[in-house]
């Protein structure tokens, strides 16, 4: 397993040097072709797991450190090492001697003696004085929730009776919910398709339904066919709060990956437009509706701007805008420690660009749905509000009448993460 140990803490650095995880992984698997499939699974575990307790395995080991380390790679195969140590159940002795082999595999400098030396020392001594460091860290935020100091303050200010459970949920395993394409099936027999595949599923609500134990894609009855989407259940609200009816033209801004696409099709929009800045992301939208066999015209450009607009009003906008994705960490362990407390503020400018630009495509009397997959309240309420004084032809709508809305965790829009859902915000608005 020293293997995978070693293509974690590749991914591991990388991240902490500024890679996206969902790049760096891939590029840690591509440099271990040794690999079998099971150290290849372990491997993205473990690159998952120490990201999402960074703060806490990050802090045991500045404790455990003299001085700095001069070399990241034997840094990140300790805080492999003590993630597992931490939260795997694999043997401690072993995952001891399993990282001293990943250091002494390492290109020189690295595998010298004393590199391995001083790994099994570390860790050895973690070992021995674990509930010192533990009680030491008692008072250390940073330890005990796993995010910059700075998110937890925000979300502290923001929501002061719920950071705490906002913070535990983001460090929890997400669930895989599915959509269920009503195009071609019900939830209900959908759900016995499930049963028949001896595979456990719960109905939520809407067209979503979650099942007990994660499953392969590729093993999901009738995922190829378009008969069923992942999606989570909190991001299946977007579709139906556009409130859709026949003959509609509908804008779906900012796109990618295509899953509120999708589902916009589904509930039977025939005139969408699908948009999106970058152009590599929108073959993932193509992707997704040949797979649905649903039709769309799908376009690059920028919401912020009107060049590749034909003029015509839309009756409904899907502005799904960037942001920190601070409410889906969970799916995401690398944005904890990617964004930067200033980032926030680059988003919001961001957004403000395209909410105004957006709006003088909407037709009068159209709805604009606004969401971020954002908890940051200066991303959400916070930007909608400032948009409202500046508009007085637009009219914010309650959105909490929809259906299986009441069995949400939902804050005038926001919906505050949960064991069933993330954490996304939605704004209902409509032009007089």
């Amino acid at each position: 397993m020293y293997l995978s140990q070693q293509i974690a803490a590749h991914a591991v650095n990388q991240v902490l040097l500024g890679r996206n995880l969902t790049l760096a992984l891939p590029t840690a698997l591509a440099a271990f072709p040794q690999a079998t499939p099971q150290q290849r699974g372990a491997a993205q575990d473990l690159s998952y797991g120490t990201l999402r307790f960074y703060g806490e395995v990050d802090a045991y080991l500045v404790q455990l450190l003299a001085k700095p380390l001069s070399d990241d790679r034997i840094h990140s195969i300790l805080l492999v090492a003590l993630y597992q140590l931490l939260h795997d159940k694999a043997d401690a002795f072993t995952v001891v001697n399993q990282a001293v082999q990943a250091v002494s595999l390492l290109k020189r400098p690295a595998a010298k003696a004393w590199a391995k030396g001083l790994v099994n020392a570390i860790l050895r001594n973690f070992l021995r004085q674990k509930e010192t460091l533990a009680s030491s860290l008692a008072n250390n935020e940073m330890a005990t929730y796993s995010y910059p100091q700075w998110w937890i303050n925000k979300l502290k200010r923001q929501y002061p009776l719920h950071w705490q459970g906002m913070l535990l949920t983001g460090n929890t395993h997400p669930p895989m919910t599915l959509r269920v394409n009503r195009k071609k099936i019900s939830l209900a027999d959908y759900q016995q398709l499930l049963a028949r595949q001896d595979i456990a599923a719960t109905c939520l609500a809407g067209q979503a339904l979650v099942l007990s134990k994660p499953v392969a894609v590729e093993k999901i009855p009738g995922f190829s066919d378009g008969v069923v989407s992942v999606q989570d259940y909190g991001a299946q609200l977007a579709a139906p709060l556009l409130d859709l009816k026949p003959g509609l033209r509908v804008l779906d801004a900012c796109c990618a990956p295509g899953g509120k696409t999708g589902h916009i099709l589904e509930l039977g929009c025939t005139d969408l437009t699908a948009l999106d800045a970058d152009p590599s992301r929108l073959l993932r939208v193509q992707s997704n509706l040949a797979r649905l066999q649903l039709p769309a015209q799908v376009i690059a450009g920028d919401a912020a701007s009107s060049d590749w607009w034909d003029g015509v009003p839309f009756d409904r906008i899907l502005a799904d805008v960037p942001c920190t994705a601070s409410g889906i960490v969970r799916r995401h362990v690398d944005i904890k420690w990617l964004r930067r407390e200033a980032d926030v503020a680059s988003f919001v400018a961001q957004q403000a660009r395209i909410l105004p630009n957006l709006w003088r495509m909407l037709a009068k009397g159209g709805k604009l749905l606004y969401v971020s997959c954002s908890v940051f309240n200066e991303e959400n309420q916070g930007q909608v509000d400032t948009f409202l004084q500046n508009n007085a032809d637009a009219t914010q709508l309650a959105v909490d009448s929809i259906a299986g809305a009441d069995k949400l965790t939902q804050l005038n829009g926001q919906l505050i993460p949960s064991v069933a859902h993330d954490g996304f915000f939605y704004a209902l608005l409509q032009k007089n």
